[in-house]
């Protein structure tokens, strides 16, 4: 061990009790930071509970368990084991109440189904130290436990995680060395969406100022479709969708449930339209009280107009899905045929998508229309219906391209996360970077995203114009960074007229 992983670092007062950091390269480090009670036993499926005090001082030293994972993640080993699922992570340069430093909070990401905030590929010691900020990771309830409609459940109880951590935030972090009025959330996937939903609903009204969202997936659930997945979930287990019949079973057999259930997803296109393909059975769910519409809805009504907004994509978000499926250069006419007539928008989408993308073959077919529907249309119409609510966006696009497997992977799904953590070994960066190192290019590239991203956190700017409804000027990320007028105007006049909507239920059985 090093000495920065054996010094004890300063002791923190929280509203609950006291917690010792380290001091780790500079910074203090708080793992594990309760905050909530464990939402087990009686309080399974329930709303976050406030997190009961404790005595004398805490070591928050090792990061909390991660919560049920529908999928093993790279970095799992690194939590401890338990039911403590609802704890947070603090990197500060200086826990001094009087420093006053603005906050990044990250929601991560994993289809609604897996992350924590432990991942290797989410350390923060970068962003805090580069930026001078202090940054926040936590854990939320994915899966089931998080998302999945249950009858006598609050729905959207993930979401309902994470206004807990906000309040955390907002009670706590000038403990920390934080400013609770200069709060900036960020999140990548579904931890983007998990955002778009938070400046949606009126319960997270004031709890932060500023928000980055990294490829914002499309994908939300109506109440009649959730419910209905969410049927069919416990059905894998033999059991009625109700608190009554699921709270007894073992966290790791709900996962299983839903890996079950995913894998037949396909086979539910007639019942459950455009959300089957995606073989992920949760969303966060429109259901009228906590989440009453979609952010794109709300966004334009003017919901959250107070809040700035720091918008983007990948270029080639979708090829990380048919790579890691063995896929990516297999895609055949009848693929691409299948893919262009289920989300290409209109009824001649199909016919659109060739006549716009004449050279493409269906490789590139399928994977491009997969990208507008599932990442780019949502992630740019949010920025848009922002604007037209009273708000203010800054919009950026990533087309560097990933360096490994030969650089076949494009600028695809994930690829920020390891450019803006500095993480390029861990996590899916092991893969993005396999067989490279970061070179001068890469660390430019990086260091870059940086900076614009802490620089926005701290100041409302990320350094290049405001996204507008005349120039779309748009920051694209690349070896030599540009600002430049919306790159993907094609696509975008593709879907101008194609109203984003929540997934609905296309047939019943009851």
């Amino acid at each position: 061990m090093t000495d920065s992983e054996t010094t004890p670092g300063p002791v923190v007062r929280t509203a609950a009790g006291a917690v010792r950091g380290r001091r780790e390269d500079g910074l203090a480090v708080f793992r594990g930071v309760p905050y909530a009670e464990p939402p087990v036993g009686d309080a399974r499926f329930a709303a976050p509970r406030q997190r009961r005090p404790w005595d004398g001082v805490r070591e928050a030293y090792a990061f909390g368990p991660p919560p049920p994972q529908d999928l093993g993640v790279a970095g799992q080993r690194t939590a401890t084991e338990g039911d403590d699922w609802l704890t947070a992570n603090v990197w500060t340069p200086d826990a001094d109440p009087a420093a006053r430093r603005p906050v990044m909070v990250w929601i991560y990401g994993g289809a609604y189904k897996m992350g924590h905030g432990s991942s290797p590929g989410y350390d923060a010691r970068r962003i805090a130290a580069d930026g001078d900020l202090v940054v926040v990771t936590f854990n939320y309830r994915v899966g089931m436990e998080g998302f999945a409609r249950i009858e006598d459940a609050p729905a959207n109880r993930g979401l309902l995680d994470q206004i807990a951590a906000l309040v955390w935030v907002q009670q706590n972090i000038e403990a920390f060395g934080g400013d609770p009025d200069r709060v900036t959330v960020f999140g990548e996937s579904a931890g983007a969406g998990s955002i778009a939903a938070l400046l949606s609903m009126p319960r997270a009204a004031g709890l932060f100022r500023r928000a980055v969202l990294q490829s914002v997936p499309g994908t939300f659930f109506s109440d009649a479709l959730a419910r209905d997945i969410g049927t069919a979930l416990a059905a894998e287990l033999g059991l009625a969708p109700t608190v009554a019949d699921l709270s007894e079973v073992a966290p790791t057999k709900l996962v299983t449930a839903g890996q079950t259930l995913a894998a037949k997803m396909l086979g539910y296109t007639d019942r459950w339209g455009q959300a089957a393909p995606t073989v992920t059975p949760y969303s966060p769910v429109i259901d009228g009280e906590l989440l009453p519409e979609l952010p794109w809805r709300a966004l334009a009504a003017g919901a959250s107009a107070d809040v700035d907004l720091l918008v983007g994509h990948n270029r080639d978000e979708f090829r990380l899905f048919t790579a890691m499926a063995g896929q990516h250069g297999r895609i055949g006419e009848d693929r691409a045929t299948a893919a262009l007539r289920m989300y290409a928008p209109g009824p001649d989408g199909e016919a659109a998508y060739r006549a716009a993308f004449p050279a493409a073959g269906p490789g590139e077919l399928y994977e491009k229309v997969q990208t507008d529907w599932l990442f780019a249309v949502p992630t740019m119409r949010l920025a848009e219906a922002h604007l037209a609510g009273g708000g203010r966006a800054h919009a950026y696009e990533l087309t560097w391209p990933a360096p490994g497997n030969g650089g076949g992977l494009g600028a695809c799904h994930a690829l920020d996360l390891p450019l803006l953590f500095d993480t390029y070994h861990a996590d899916l960066g092991a893969l993005l970077f396999a067989g490279t190192e970061p070179d001068e290019e890469t660390l430019a590239l990086s260091t870059y995203m940086r900076a614009s991203w802490t620089g926005f956190a701290r100041t409302g700017d990320p350094g290049w114009a405001a996204y507008d409804f005349e120039q779309r000027l748009v920051q694209v990320l690349d070896a030599e960074p540009a600002v430049v007028p919306y790159p993907e105007e094609t696509t975008r006049r593709l879907w101008k007229d194609q109203e984003l909507t929540a997934l609905p239920l296309l047939r019943s059985d009851s």
